[in-house]
């Protein structure tokens, strides 16, 4: 037993000399210490001994077991050393390859026709004004002149949130919280997101919209034709044309929508218009006289002296979803696309505007 244990270990130095990578080291240690290995195959021979052989014969086994698992350690850890350095030289940065430029961002076609929609209208004098999102039923019905049995509010699928507040549904609740702060004259823009439970190629639940508001003495009609007029002008270009057809909103009086004409066809007709040679763009109207009553009791509450007389001033508001203002801006016929993220779509907007 001593002579063929003493021969074991000569084997085992040799072996592990040789032993260049950690796959040959692990055949190494499975040759030796495996379930087959010849140092297992000793211990088991220990058993065919002699009584008075076995105790010293399984001493030896053991004390060769530690020392040779000691060495099979040492060794394992200086080629993981070796393989770790190895690795580290080949995968170093090589600073003389020329250099990648980081992806940047662009911003989305939404962002760019708000801002060039707020840009116009700043520059007609408008300033820029905003408001909650989740809003009270009476800022976003009933001082709009949209009392709760009104055949409006069904038109509008409104999201509902617990203590009877709401997502807003248009931005214009913005237009009663400015006028029950500020006097008139008054001229400003409401860019925002609104809420509606409706949903298919041309709508969506979240949308964009851009409101304003004009309230001062003796503004007309006129003014609010000229204004909306020189904004597709400036939006779209100065030959584009626009008609208004009468129509019908609870907090204007008289209402109307405003078209324009189609910039693919020319007005001559084709799929984009549906063949009408005109593209719905926005709804406006004369601010109904009902809406500075409720914008007066604010006042009143605060015992203020209301400066919202339907006798000596009036006003004008108009509202316009910006996605809308987009799809016909770029020729987009689904609005589900500026929605997905596509950065193969959204990187051709790169400078539109």
């Amino acid at each position: 037993m001593k002579d063929s244990l003493v021969k074991l270990e000569q084997e085992f130095d040799r072996a592990l000399a040789q032993a260049s990578s950690l796959e040959g080291l692990e055949q190494l240690r499975v040759s030796v210490f495996g379930k087959k290995g010849t140092l297992t195959q000793a211990l088991r021979e220990v058993g065919t001994l002699p009584q008075e052989e076995r105790r010293k014969a399984g001493e030896r086994i053991n004390l060769l077991r530690q020392k040779l698992e000691s060495q099979l350690s040492d060794r394992k850890q200086k080629l993981e050393e070796k393989s770790e350095t190895e690795a580290i030289r080949q995968e170093r940065i090589d600073v003389t390859l020329p250099g990648r430029k980081p992806l940047q961002g662009k911003l989305h076609p939404l962002s760019l026709v708000e801002d060039r929609i707020v840009k116009i209208f700043r520059s007609l004098g408008f300033s820029v004004e905003s408001g909650p999102e989740i809003e009270t039923d009476y800022y976003n019905f009933e001082a709009l002149n949209i009392p709760a049995d009104h055949p409006a509010r069904d038109m509008q699928d409104t999201f509902f949130v617990e203590g009877g507040l709401l997502l807003r549904t248009h931005t214009s609740p913005v237009q009663i919280r400015t006028m029950e702060t500020s006097a008139p004259p008054i001229r400003i823009v409401v860019p925002g997101r609104a809420f509606r439970r409706d949903s298919d190629a041309t709508h969506s639940p979240v949308f964009h919209q851009v409101e304003g508001l004009c309230v001062g003495p003796d503004v007309s009609f006129a003014h609010l034709k000229g204004t909306l007029e020189a904004f597709v002008h400036m939006m779209f270009g100065p030959e584009i044309g626009t008609r208004f057809r009468p129509s019908f909103f609870p907090f204007t009086e008289p209402s109307a929508e405003v078209d324009m004409a189609c910039g693919n066809c020319r007005g001559k007709g084709c799929r984009l218009c549906k063949g009408t040679g005109w593209l719905e763009i926005l709804g406006c109207g004369m601010v109904d006289p009902n809406v500075y009553q409720f914008v007066g009791n604010a006042w009143k509450s605060r015992n203020e002296e209301i400066p919202y007389d339907p006798e000596k001033i009036s006003g004008f508001a108009f509202g316009m979803g910006i996605e809308r203002v987009a799809m016909v801006l770029f020729g987009i016929d689904n609005i589900r696309i500026l929605y997905e993220n596509d950065t193969r779509f959204l990187e051709q907007f790169a400078g539109a505007l």
